[in-house]
């Protein structure tokens, strides 16, 4: 696929926590294989993280076509030889691409899904446990990032102001609750491992595949 620079999207947040968030990578993924990368957005992590990451490879996908298109661009202007092409995977579907065919040359060991669950649907997290279940290996990581409710309460008051306003954009959105998700992992056998607190009033979620 050939793309132009302006095909590229910016997400200023990423500049803000993507140090951050590498930092936890670096304890938590395996020491090698392909790590998916779930709602890659516009591809800007996906381009930061894979150079870091090697020998690992980093699939990144989206179901948005615009998005793929973004990650394109980033991807031939910060090249990375570890770095796949993005794959048009919708975590909501009952089976994921990576399962009908041979897309990378190592396993997924694990699975990263940055600033998704709050802004879709639930069913797109029930999705996302159910993929990971099916395709993470026993000891798989799958890794979150976002804002989370814990006990039903807001973890500061900025996530509450922006939990109405997702919900304003759509009733389905919304700040979810960590124990809710947490018992959806449990139901795809995904243990919890840890939290980490992180910038922003944000958390990292990490689960284990039994």
């Amino acid at each position: 696929m050939n793309t132009t620079p302006d095909q590229k999207q910016f997400a200023p947040a990423t500049q803000r926590n993507r140090e951050a968030i590498l930092e936890v990578l670096f304890q938590v993924l395996p020491t090698n294989g392909t790590i998916l990368e779930i709602a890659s957005g516009t591809g800007e992590h996906a381009v930061f993280f894979a150079p870091h990451i090697a020998p690992r490879k980093w699939l990144p996908s989206d179901p948005n076509p615009i998005l793929r298109d973004s990650i394109t661009a980033w991807s031939e202007e910060c090249k990375s030889a570890n770095l796949y092409s993005p794959l048009d995977l919708d975590a909501q579907l009952p089976v994921w691409p990576v399962e009908k065919e041979k897309v990378t040359d190592s396993s997924i060991v694990a699975i990263v899904n940055i600033n998704m669950i709050h802004i879709s649907p639930w069913s797109a997290c029930l999705g996302l446990m159910s993929g990971a279940g099916r395709i993470l290996p026993p000891d798989g990581i799958l890794y979150l990032y976002g804002p989370y409710k814990q006990n039903g309460q807001h973890t500061a008051p900025s996530n509450a102001t922006f939990d109405e306003s997702l919900q304003l954009q759509n009733p389905n959105w919304g700040v979810r609750n960590l124990e809710d998700v947490v018992k959806a992992a449990k139901a795809e056998n995904l243990t919890l491992v840890k939290t980490y607190q992180m910038p922003a009033n944000n958390l990292s979620v990490i689960f284990k595949r039994d």
